[in-house]
């Protein structure tokens, strides 16, 4: 299988477009990421963990994100193949850098591969959850500060924190979540206020209270499935009632990229 077989055409936007665009880009259309372009040149691509770094910076914390620019926010952790380039060979790319694969075709682009188009293809799927988690995930509580919370994504590279409350799985706060609110907070929120306020903001007021598990003992394919129809990018590990891992598309394409599909 080569690339071409299973790369899509990406929804794209321009560097000059604000964030609030991309936001809303994003949530209608269920995209994780946006590609960059201007004057029909790839800049890179935006994503909400990008966005909500941006978001969460005092330099410009009385600018809201309607009035911030995408290019603000945009990395170039992305990598150009061709189109005939084995699946096996972007697999490990994309495990390795942690970004996307552009298509090229004669300098033009003709598609791109993220986590979502590799796992919607992925052919050897043995295992459990358990054999790909990540074991001990990092938590916050309820009453934990949205900034702390925001400050653990971003430094330890991770999208979600599952949200304990006595030792009992309550909650999972994302990325998406803190851009969410990081928006409304700078649109309502006067700036001379900003500092003041946003120590007042918790995780249990943006977290998502009913959240997708699956068991130690479910099966990757079952997971994959779940992450696919809900479009969700990473599901807590519970035994019994006991959250002990946590597993992502990353960690699964890991696993792909160990043992690369035929």
């Amino acid at each position: 299988m080569q690339v071409k077989d299973i790369m899509v055409e990406p929804l794209h936007i321009d560097k000059a477009q604000t964030l609030s665009s991309a936001m809303d880009m994003m949530e209608k259309t269920g995209m994780r990421r946006l590609l960059v372009m201007h004057n029909g040149n790839i800049s890179g691509f935006i994503t909400m963990r990008n966005i909500a770094r941006e978001l969460g910076t005092r330099k410009k914390a009385s600018l809201p994100a309607s009035s911030l620019h995408v290019t603000s926010a945009t990395t170039d952790n992305f990598t150009k193949v061709l189109p005939e380039m084995k699946l096996t060979e972007a697999i490990t790319i994309i495990d390795k850098t942690g970004g996307v694969l552009v298509v090229t075709d004669n300098s033009s682009t003709i598609g791109w591969i993220t986590p979502n188009e590799i796992l919607e293809n992925s052919k050897v799927l043995d295992g459990s959850a358990e054999d790909a988690m990540i074991r001990k995930p990092i938590t916050v509580n309820p009453s934990s500060r949205v900034s702390h919370a925001r400050r653990l994504i971003l430094d330890k590279d991770i999208g979600r924190l599952p949200v304990m409350e006595e030792e009992k799985l309550v909650g999972i706060i994302t990325e998406k979540d803190i851009a969410k609110a990081m928006r409304a907070f700078r649109e309502l929120v006067s700036s001379n206020q900003q500092d003041s306020r946003i120590k007042n903001l918790i995780v249990e007021d943006i977290m998502t209270r009913q959240v997708t598990t699956v068991g130690t003992d479910t099966s990757l394919r079952e997971v994959v499935t779940t992450m696919l129809k809900q479009n969700i990018g990473g599901i807590p590990v519970m035994n019994d009632y006991e959250l002990v891992g946590i597993i992502t598309r990353r960690n699964i394409i890991k696993m792909l990229a160990n043992k690369p599909l035929s």
